[in-house]
């Protein structure tokens, strides 16, 4: 496991100060963890679970439990496809598999330039809307119909690599 750097440990550390002395923080120190470094390193839970007075176990434990938090790295597009039953059946593997091919990233990875990571999802909440897709939060229903997910990939994808695209 590689070493965090100096700014990564000391943001861990003001959260955990800002946190400290609240009932029940671990959730929401594990959230602003993640949201400032992209995922929840060892070390920030090592630090969590002495300052709320838990085991590492413990706090790896709601890590493990809740899907939105991730202990890798993210790519700086994150792009989410749903695989549950409904966007399944209308062609949510097609997707999967364009989006792997675009991007290089394969399903709940990151690209090997670490631009793109490709997450499978069980269910967004959007049914009536299948299949559905997320890039960077934005939600796109009827993912296969026209080309509003399709365009903003390659956009995105020509953005960051130029003529590579």
């Amino acid at each position: 496991m590689a070493k965090l750097n100096g700014d990564a440990l000391g943001k861990i550390d003001e959260i955990v100060a800002r946190h400290r002395n609240q009932a029940g923080p671990c959730i929401e120190m594990l959230h602003e963890v993640q949201n400032e470094l992209g995922y929840i390193p060892f070390e920030a839970m090592e630090k969590i679970a002495e300052a709320t007075g838990t085991s590492v176990a413990e706090v790896y434990g709601v890590v493990m439990f809740y899907s939105q938090f991730t202990t890798e790295p993210k790519g700086k597009h994150v792009i989410n496809v749903c695989l549950g039953t409904a966007c399944y059946v209308k062609g949510a593997q097609q997707l999967v598999d364009r989006v792997e091919k675009m991007t290089g990233a394969a399903v709940n990875k990151t690209s090997a330039d670490g631009l793109f990571s490709l997450d499978a999802t069980r269910c967004l909440g959007a049914c009536g809307l299948a299949p559905v897709c997320i890039i960077d939060g934005k939600v796109y229903g009827n993912a296969l119909m026209g080309n509003s997910f399709t365009n903003e990939l390659r956009k995105i994808i020509l953005a960051e690599r130029g003529a590579k695209a």
